[in-house]
């Protein structure tokens, strides 16, 4: 990666928000020293990598990382369970990245039995049943792509209620600014967390750069982020300025898990 790319301030004291190095339980981890310009409370930021399953660039790369990701694994792909299981034994969250309906996009990138509204509430529950069996060790779910399908009261109501019966929360990855699954995980009481920021939705070493500042943005006002990265045509580059980052920022914020994050987000992400 050139770092001439970067923006100055996402090098030097911007990037120092995003990783650390040492991983603690959310509820024991000791406090970080803050930084200039910052409150004194500890920040936490919880990256999410999606797409895996398929054994895409950046896949062993974001996997070696020294510090613990929410790794999201599409079901029914070549690797699915090769890759949930490796994630798992590294300590690092495992989820189902759920293929989901978009309102536009490829179809091709949808992958298997995606959730599509034109499906019947008994497929629905069938497919989310069988993605969720797919993947070992997964303590959660998000959705991949999922315009159209989020933004649908009687396909979240389903999908989510499943969610709630095999004990798993549901990160909201917001493609769509119409989504209800808020709204519709408050009424059946399922733990849920929104993205906050998609750190490579352009693939380019400056725009990923542009995307942590964004989080350095809401770290200034709140105490805790979470932000969507990828294998695939982004790898490379998101899994290099992570690695690169590291020994300088290793102690500067709490680097946590998804699941970690603890219920005080997950309520205000359902409120």
């Amino acid at each position: 990666m050139r770092k001439k790319g970067l923006s100055r301030r996402a090098l030097s004291l911007g990037l120092a928000f995003l990783i650390a190095g040492t991983v603690f339980p959310a509820s024991v981890a000791p406090a970080s020293p803050a930084l200039p310009g910052f409150p004194e409370t500890p920040r936490q930021v919880a990256i999410v990598i999606d797409d895996f399953g398929n054994r895409m660039k950046g896949t062993e790369q974001m996997l070696e990382l020294p510090v613990r990701l929410t790794v999201a694994v599409m079901p029914f792909l070549p690797t699915t369970r090769r890759d949930a299981e490796e994630a798992h034994a590294k300590g690092h969250d495992v989820i189902v990245h759920m293929p989901m309906e978009p309102v536009r996009g490829n179809p091709k990138w949808l992958g298997p039995n995606a959730i599509l509204t034109s499906l019947s509430d008994g497929e629905i529950r069938e497919r989310v049943e069988k993605a969720i069996a797919d993947v070992p060790h997964a303590v959660g779910m998000n959705n991949h792509m999922g315009s159209r399908a989020t933004a649908d009261e009687r396909v979240m109501r389903i999908v989510l209620q499943v969610c709630k019966e095999k004990g798993l929360f549901f990160l909201d990855s917001r493609t769509s600014h119409r989504s209800v699954v808020s709204k519709v995980a408050a009424e059946l009481g399922v733990p849920t967390i929104r993205n906050d920021v998609f750190l490579d939705d352009v693939y380019s070493a400056r725009h990923v750069a542009r995307q942590l500042d964004v989080v350095l943005e809401k770290l200034e006002k709140d105490e805790k982020c979470v932000v969507i990265g990828h294998v695939g045509p982004p790898g490379l580059i998101t899994s290099d300025a992570l690695k690169s980052a590291i020994p300088q920022l290793q102690k500067k914020v709490m680097f946590v898990t998804l699941s970690q994050l603890g219920p005080d987000l997950v309520r205000k992400a359902a409120g």
